[in-house]
């Protein structure tokens, strides 16, 4: 864990309540996700992760508080404070040549880093992931260009597919042999159901200080109880006590 200092190199509205904040510093920040102060709360705010670039990182989050509310009005040059270098993130080389990553909402933040990672490994990407409706949509275009295959769905139909990702996985023929993904709860635990063989998920929990000191975001696993800013936020598919 790093506690570091960046400053705010955009913060700009990409969807529906939705901002990608681009933070800028010395040195790598590292690590699955950071935890960053908001100025005026004293809790701090856990955000994965979504891209890398030099001498810095960005991060999606929505609107759904004050706190994020407040988050979104910081102009660029703001500094921020982080812990940086926190959780154990996706095992890129667990895929051998095939990899299939399932995303639902923001939960295809951290799979996008993911799937530029296994791309640098020459590894075939396919990518699934769920919206509500078309204005909630992020990073389509992003992971069109990057990797192999990608299909959109949408609870509305407006884009894409109309239904959930795990329609879709009932209906395609997908060849993977090792699957990612990352996103709500309860479409994590389908997707874990219904896909064979081995595979990573992203969880997600409240977390106090989000370094494993607090133990406020314990869950039980197949190996006994886990801390997910710590131990996780990846866990093996077989780990996982839905």
């Amino acid at each position: 864990m790093q506690k570091k200092v960046y400053t705010i190199a955009g913060n700009r509205l990409v969807a529906a309540d939705t901002y990608e904040l681009r933070l800028k510093g010395e040195g790598p920040a590292g690590g699955e996700f950071i935890h960053l102060e908001i100025p005026g709360y004293f809790l701090r705010r856990p955000f994965s992760v979504c891209d890398t670039f030099k001498g810095g990182l960005s991060i999606l989050y929505k609107v759904v508080g004050e706190g994020t509310r407040v988050l979104s009005t910081l102009p660029e040059g703001t500094p921020v404070n982080i812990l940086a270098g926190l959780g154990k993130g996706f095992s890129a080389s667990s895929c051998q040549e095939n990899a299939l990553l399932v995303g639902g909402g923001l939960g295809a933040a951290p799979l996008y880093l993911l799937a530029k990672e296994l791309k640098a490994q020459e590894k075939h990407v396919s990518v699934v992931i769920g919206f509500n409706k078309a204005d909630e949509i992020v990073l389509q275009k992003e992971f069109e260009a990057l990797c192999d295959h990608v299909t959109i769905t949408t609870l509305d139909g407006s884009v894409g597919i109309k239904g959930f990702v795990t329609d879709v996985l009932k209906a395609t023929l997908l060849n993977y042999d090792y699957f990612y993904t990352c996103g709500p709860m309860i479409m994590m635990k389908g997707v874990c159901s219904m896909l064979s063989g081995h595979g990573e998920a992203s969880l997600e929990e409240r977390m106090g200080c989000g370094a494993g000191f607090c133990y406020g975001c314990t869950i039980q696993t197949t190996q006994g109880p886990r801390r997910v800013c710590k131990d996780g936020p990846v866990f093996k598919k077989e780990e996982i006590v839905w």
